[in-house]
Parts: structure tokens; C-alpha cells; sequence
């Protein structure tokens, strides 16, 4: 595995594997053990320039491409995907910290995304619409926004840049993608040799791994791109936004997310907990999805609260490479101290823990709390961690109340006997997903995916992308003469 890391550590710019120019590099560790996978001397902002000039020379020959052909680099896409399946897991495992559950997970998706994009190749179509004036007729094409810049999670990297970098190419563009700097490989010089060995041609996807430490806002500030495709966290976003704005770019921002499954009185216990326990803490928590609140009816307290608890306790901590093991570390130390204080202020304030999760270098065990006072900052924000906030309700509109209490809207959930009752529910939740009987968790490629208010601006997958990824061009014809007042 570790050639696997250190034949990607370099930069991909115009189809060339390179190393950085910038005077210090990037150490990709494994989050459980510590071992180096990797260095990579970070790109500068000479290069990023490089990276969008390649992509901005390539994009306008393959805009014109024929649609087939751009499919059939996609279709190989997903085979070189399908064929290097074991290798991406380990990947996985070993650069996120990821279980082999999360690591089927992504790959699942990723495939279904690739397969998607495979049809959004052909999808675009025109129109002809009608003119008031005499002899016109109006054209409406739709075509592709030209160089799409690129930023990717560490949380799910694969799977998040993919979702992004396929669609774009499929429907024309060039792209230029940043991974997080935590996962260089699987979010991003991964996909580059992906789409290399599919017969992309050089300059339309090109990565550069660096940091904001190197370039400052040189992505998202270069004149070439006309569209940045952002997923992390709502402070980030929302600089990249101001900036992009200033620039006059447009944005797709997938954000965070504090997301509530409610339990109501006449729920299916079991049925509910195995899907809470599952949305808090799938990925150790670090989903943007996850469950952050779980707001149980006052009536099935006690009991879904002892059957949830035990389920908790009986989650196996450890080793990510262990097919056994629920929850692996967090991404690194920082964030494992980050929600350790989060637990700890918690308590303070006067919660009890139900179970008191602890730190053992990246290896956080879960959490689970409880009697959590109303004004605690716990329930307002997003917890990137394995820790599950129990709160209760009296009847539907508290639950509602309750839900709405947040300034993110991503995804949520409402467990009910009644369908019915559980969307009437779902419709009063302010939360641009959610989910009737099942987990919070879940991205499907041609369903649209967002959030309203701190959770993101815009949508992705089908429709949406092709929305997002290309422009609309009118072209008149006048097929007689048009009068002129003057």
C-alpha cells in the first residue's frame, strides 16, 4: 500500500505527474497508526495558474466533442474503477481511517455517480421556442460553463470529488481540483490517474494539492473559472462565496449540516434505533448528514432511549483495517481533542452522559447525551464526531419547534407508523432533505442534494448538475426582416 500512496504524491497539471514547486510539503498520515503514507511538496500559485491554463486550452476542444465520446471515457472511468476496487478500499482505510462498512459505502456511490454520468453526457438538449416577432425563431442551447475549480472534503474524498470532477467532464468542461490536504490521495491524485488510465485527454482535469497556507485565494480568485464547487464547512463556505461574488463566479456550496431524526409516539422502536444509531455515527460521525439530535416523543422516551443506549455500547472502537470495527479514528488528533471538549463543556453545563466516550489519540469512543439545557451552543451547531444529543418532545409541533432550532437545514428524518403523518411532519422542517422512516444519511445521483439557510447554496446530481455545470445560450434567426424603427 505504501507505493500505492507514494507513486500518486505528486501534482497532475496538463496531463504531466510532477512535483510541487512550494518549499514544504504535505505529510499524508494514517489517522489510526501514525504511519507516513506519503509527502508532497505543495503546489504553488505559479502553478495553480499553470493548472487553469491547461485546463482553459483543453476544455474549448472538448466542449466540442461528441457527446458519445465523451461518454465512452466515462464508461471507462467506472471499469478502472470496478477493476481497482480492493485498492481503492484499502486506500480508504488507510488515508481516512475509514471501516470497510464506510469504504463500501463511498465506493457504492461512487459507482452509481459515475454511472450517471455516463447518461449526463447525452442528456443536455436544446430547445426552439416561439417569438413574438414575425419570422424569428429562438434557439436555446445549453452548453457547458467552460473550467469548473474544484474543492473537496476529507470526509468522504473519493466520493465527493468524483461527484463533482464526473459530471463536469461528462457535460463538457475542464476542471481543476484541490482535495483536502488530509487526503491528497483518495480526493484527489487518485481520480487523476483514474481518469488517465480511462484515456481522459491531458488538461481537462488537473490537481493540485497545496493549501490556503501556499496560494491563499488563488483558486478561487484566477480569472480562468467560471463556476467553484465547494464541500466543507459553512465558515469556508461562506469565504468562498464572498470571494467568488466579488469575482462574479458562480458557487455550489455543500456545507455542514446539525440534522434531527425525531422518533415519534408511535414509531417502530427497534426499527428507529438501528437507523439513529447508524445516521450519528457511520464515518465516526464526520458525515455532514449525520444525526446530530435525535428528539424522541416524551412517550417512548425511556424505552427507545435504554434500546439506543445499548446499541451504542455494544459499537467495537478500533482498528479501521478490521472488518469488525464500527468506528475508527477521527481524521487526526485536533479533532479528537475538538469533541472532547465539546462532551466535556456539555456535561459541565449540566447534561448527563448516558455513555462518556474518551479519547485515546485519534480514537474517540461514542458518546451519548442527555437533559442537554436549552441554551446549551451543543444543540445549535455541527458535531464532527461520535457523539449523539437525546432530546425530548411533547407532540409534533414542539418536535417541529425543536428541529427548526438551528441555523444549518440539510438533511433529517421523522420514524412514524403513519407515512402520511411523517411527511406532514417532514414538509414543516426546514432542511433541504429528509427522510420518512429511514436514516439521514443518504445521497443518490439523480435525486437533487443541498441544504437551505447555513447548509449550502445550490444543488447537485440529474437535473441539478446539469444545471449547475452548464449555461444556457440564446441565438435568434431571423428567417425574413425584421422592421427597424429607424
Amino acid at each position: 500500500m505504501s507505493s500505492f500512496f507514494t507513486d500518486l504524491a505528486l501534482q497532475y497539471i496538463d496531463g504531466e505527474w510532477r512535483p510541487g514547486k512550494g518549499s514544504w510539503d504535505i505529510i499524508d498520515f494514517n489517522p489510526y497508526n501514525g504511519e507516513k503514507l506519503a509527502s508532497i511538496t505543495v503546489a504553488t500559485t505559479g502553478e495553480v495558474d499553470q493548472a487553469y491554463r491547461a485546463a482553459e486550452r483543453a476544455q474549448a476542444e472538448w466542449a466540442e466533442t461528441n457527446a458519445y465520446a465523451r461518454r465512452a471515457v466515462m464508461e471507462k472511468a467506472l471499469r478502472v474503477v470496478e477493476e481497482r476496487e480492493a485498492e481503492i478500499t484499502e486506500a480508504i482505510v488507510a488515508e481516512l481511517g475509514g471501516t470497510h462498512v464506510k469504504a463500501g459505502f463511498e465506493l457504492h456511490l461512487a459507482k452509481e455517480f459515475l454511472r450517471e454520468s455516463v447518461q449526463l453526457a447525452l442528456r443536455p438538449a436544446g430547445q426552439i421556442l416561439p417569438s413574438p416577432v414575425e419570422g424569428k425563431e429562438n434557439r436555446l442551447y445549453r452548453v457547458p460553463v467552460g473550467v469548473i475549480g474544484v474543492i473537496s472534503p476529507f470526509n468522504f474524498p473519493f466520493l465527493l470529488s468524483l461527484k463533482s470532477v464526473a459530471p463536469a467532464l461528462a457535460l463538457g468542461n475542464a476542471v481543476v481540483l484541490k482535495p483536502h490536504q488530509n487526503t491528497p490521495v483518495c480526493g484527489g491524485t487518485l481520480l487523476a490517474k483514474v481518469f488517465e488510465e480511462a484515456g481522459l485527454p491531458a488538461g481537462l482535469l488537473n490537481v493540485v494539492v497545496t493549501d490556503i497556507a501556499e496560494i491563499g485565494d488563488a483558486l478561487l480568485e484566477h480569472p480562468v473559472p467560471q463556476l467553484i464547487s465547494f464541500t466543507g464547512s459553512d465558515k469556508v463556505g461562506r469565504h468562498v462565496a464572498t470571494v467568488c461574488a466579488a469575482q462574479l463566479k458562480r458557487t455550489v456550496l455543500e456545507l455542514g449540516g446539525n440534522s434531527a431524526l425525531i422518533v415519534l409516539d408511535d414509531a417502530d422502536l427497534d426499527y428507529a434505533v438501528d437507523a439513529a444509531v447508524f445516521s450519528r455515527y457511520v464515518h465516526q460521525g464526520q458525515v455532514c448528514m449525520a444525526a446530530n439530535r435525535i428528539l424522541v416523543d416524551r412517550a417512548v422516551e425511556k424505552e427507545f432511549t435504554e434500546k439506543f443506549v445499548a446499541k451504542v455500547a455494544s459499537l467495537r472502537v478500533g482498528d479501521p483495517a478490521d472488518p469488525a470495527t464500527h468506528i475508527g479514528p477521527l481524521i487526526n488528533s485536533s479533532q479528537a481533542d475538538a469533541i472532547s471538549r465539546i462532551v466535556e463543556r456539555t456535561v459541565e453545563e449540566g447534561a448527563t452522559a448516558l455513555l462518556h466516550g474518551r479519547a485515546d489519540g485519534t480514537l474517540v469512543s461514542p458518546s451519548v447525551l442527555t437533559g442537554i439545557p436549552a441554551g446549551s451552543p451543543v444543540l445549535h451547531e455541527e458535531i464532527f464526531g461520535p457523539v449523539a444529543l437525546l432530546v425530548p418532545f411533547d407532540g409534533e409541533d414542539e418536535a417541529v419547534r425543536i428541529a427548526n432550532d438551528t441555523p444549518y437545514g440539510l438533511s433529517g428524518a421523522v420514524h412514524t407508523g403513519n407515512i402520511e403523518r411523517g411527511v406532514r411532519v417532514g414538509q414543516r422542517i426546514h432542511t433541504g432533505m429528509i427522510h420518512i422512516n429511514d436514516g439521514t444519511v443518504h445521497d443518490e445521483p439523480i435525486v437533487p442534494f443541498g441544504g437551505e439557510k447555513s447548509s449550502g447554496l445550490g444543488r447537485l446530481n440529474g437535473e441539478a448538475t446539469i444545471e449547475a455545470f452548464t449555461t444556457q445560450k440564446w441565438i435568434s434567426v431571423q428567417h425574413g426582416r425584421s422592421q427597424f424603427p429607424f
